[in-house]
């Protein structure tokens, strides 16, 4: 019943029946079992598979479920042996499953040992355990759950959805959402599943019915986030944080209300949605975390706050400033108890460290950023981060086979968790990888693939980039054009924050418009060629070592343009 191997400390435990331990011995004695460093173990699995075979399946149930019950007893003293015992314990329950209770009040017990168990399967961030154990835990609950155990129920839909969700599982997210939003008591109960929904709508095509979920979830909890006038709303946030210093911030009280909390991450989740398909809405969604944070206390999603406000000072211009607000957000993940938004906090603080350390030296931090959203079960920014390795990998003139390979399994990642947008973005950097090297295969779009393309400013403009950039290197002069123009006319609706592609665009568009000139003779495209050149000079003043080379490159193809060889 307890498969091939067990410990003997393990069969000598308290609670289950003496004669186990003596037909050991005589099953050892009679070489059916093994008796190896403490460990008994059967000789085969043949024979594993005959003596099970030989207990009838319905009772082969009840045994698995007394087993369960009689391990749960155990499970005081040490915290790894208790997570040994209860696990162990737990799948016992699970093999007999609900036919199995004999005793009414076990369907409880079972029930919430399940949700013990769920619980520290995601602390080990091994989410498709954790689903397995939430969902046998709802199979032990019985009819009119719902109103005799309303916390217990609430609690087990609640994580099988958020596990239903980093999983990729979006059907059964769909069925969950559905039975929580229907027996829910209260609106405040039903945040955590319409939280799993918005996130669920941003990672397929459906960005903008993401957004517009979330700040009507946030209206209803008395929270606004519209505003007119961006320089207004900097200059309130300023003015919000000049009486405190860093350490002031670092030690501030924590946030304590649930609904504010869950408030809380509905506006972190509007932030890295806004920056894609409206980037002009981001700021005001940053200064609210900020404003609230202050007001109520710091929560796991004002590390966000903090590091989208250095992301968009940065973008404006002020890279130190910038620099030094993504720093704070970094110290503050270690200050607000949790860090479950780790991955997108340091993906977004990395892409402005990019602009002030060595390139080279940032790459590790996307390692980071992908470790500590696989740890919380955040997907999304585990891709995010994976495909942002990958453009700073080409950047940095790392080995294309190396990125392409990298890239394969981030597409490959992105497909399993339903990361649509991201995939898509990956694919592009995947055509351009493989038209470099030499293989010229061509990226497969999904029917959601391409309704992708066609809706989203952000994924449509690095499209018509990566297109142009390969149709330069290739000199097809005319596909250069189509796709550049395309590009530079999305240029104002993208991006309202600081990225890396900011410098990787600036100084590829910045070599392109210097060749069309030459062939053109056109004005336009020589002042499209100086801004780039303008744009690498500012940022080499804060990172020379990643950015002087290259604007020295656009100089000397100014020069060339001007017809200065000696100069170029």
């Amino acid at each position: 019943c307890f498969g091939a191997s067990s410990e003997s400390a393990f069969v000598e435990s308290q609670g289950l029946d003496r004669n186990i331990l003596k037909n050991l011995e005589i099953a050892v004695a009679e070489g059916f079992v093994d008796k190896i460093n403490d460990q008994y173990r059967f000789a085969h699995d043949r024979i594993q598979e005959a003596a099970y075979n030989t207990i009838p399946a319905h009772r082969r149930c009840i045994i698995h479920f007394k087993y369960g019950i009689e391990l749960s007893s155990l499970l005081i003293g040490d915290e790894d042996v208790i997570t040994s015992v209860l696990f162990t314990a737990v799948n016992q329950l699970n093999l007999g499953g609900p036919p199995a209770v004999q005793d009414v009040s076990h369907y409880i017990t079972a029930a919430r040992l399940n949700l013990r168990a769920g619980k520290k399967a995601m602390e080990m961030s091994d989410y498709e355990t954790a689903y397995s154990y939430f969902d046998s835990g709802i199979s032990f609950l019985r009819k009119k759950h719902w109103q005799e155990h309303y916390a217990l129920s609430l609690e087990l839909y609640s994580l099988v959805a958020k596990c239903a969700l980093t999983n990729g599982d979006h059907t059964s997210l769909k069925f969950l959402i559905a039975e929580v939003a229907a027996k829910a008591h209260f609106f405040e109960d039903k945040l955590d599943v319409l939280y799993f929904e918005t996130c669920a709508l941003a990672y397929s095509s459906r960005l903008a019915e993401s957004i517009e979920k979330g700040l009507d979830i946030l209206s209803k909890l008395g929270i606004e986030v519209q505003g007119s006038n961006v320089e207004a709303r900097v200059q309130e946030t300023k003015d919000l944080l000049s009486p405190h210093t860093d350490d002031e911030i670092l030690n501030s009280k924590q946030m304590t209300d649930p609904t504010m909390i869950m408030a809380m991450k509905f506006l972190g989740k509007s932030e890295i949605g806004m920056t894609q398909i409206m980037p002009k809405s981001v700021p005001y969604v940053t200064f609210k975390i900020i404003e609230l944070s202050l007001t109520h206390g710091m929560s796991p999603v004002t590390p966000i706050g903090f590091a989208y406000y250095g992301s968009y000072l940065a973008k404006q211009g002020n890279i130190n400033e910038g620099y030094h607000y993504v720093k704070l957000a970094l110290s503050l993940l270690d200050k607000v108890g949790s860090r479950e938004n780790a991955g997108e906090v340091i993906f977004v603080c990395t892409l402005v460290k990019s602009y002030v350390e060595p390139l080279q030296a940032t790459l590790e931090y996307h390692h980071e950023g992908y470790a500590a959203a696989m740890a919380s079960g955040d997907s999304s920014q585990a891709v995010i981060n994976l495909l942002a390795l990958n453009s700073s990998s080409f950047f940095a003139g790392a080995n294309l086979q190396r990125i392409q390979e990298q890239c394969d399994n981030n597409i490959q990642m992105c497909e399993e968790k339903k990361q649509l947008i991201f995939m898509v973005q990956a694919q592009q950097v995947q055509r351009t990888l493989s038209k470099l090297i030499g293989t010229g295969e061509e990226p497969k779009y999904s029917s959601e693939g391409r309704d992708i393309l066609a809706s989203n400013s952000s994924v449509l403009r690095s499209y018509h980039y990566q297109t142009a950039y390969v149709s330069f290197i290739f000199r097809s002069y005319d596909d250069t054009i189509e796709n550049i123009e395309k590009y530079f006319d999305l240029q104002q609706t993208t991006w309202g924050n600081l990225f890396l592609a900011h410098a990787i665009h600036a100084f590829h568009t910045g070599l392109i418009s210097f060749w069309v000139a030459r062939k053109s003779k056109e004005q336009r495209w020589y002042q499209r060629g100086n801004q780039s050149k303008l744009a690498l000079r500012k940022w080499a003043e804060s990172s020379q070592w990643t950015f002087e080379n290259k604007w020295y490159l656009l100089e000397a193809e100014e020069s060339f343009c001007n017809n200065d060889v000696e100069a170029a």
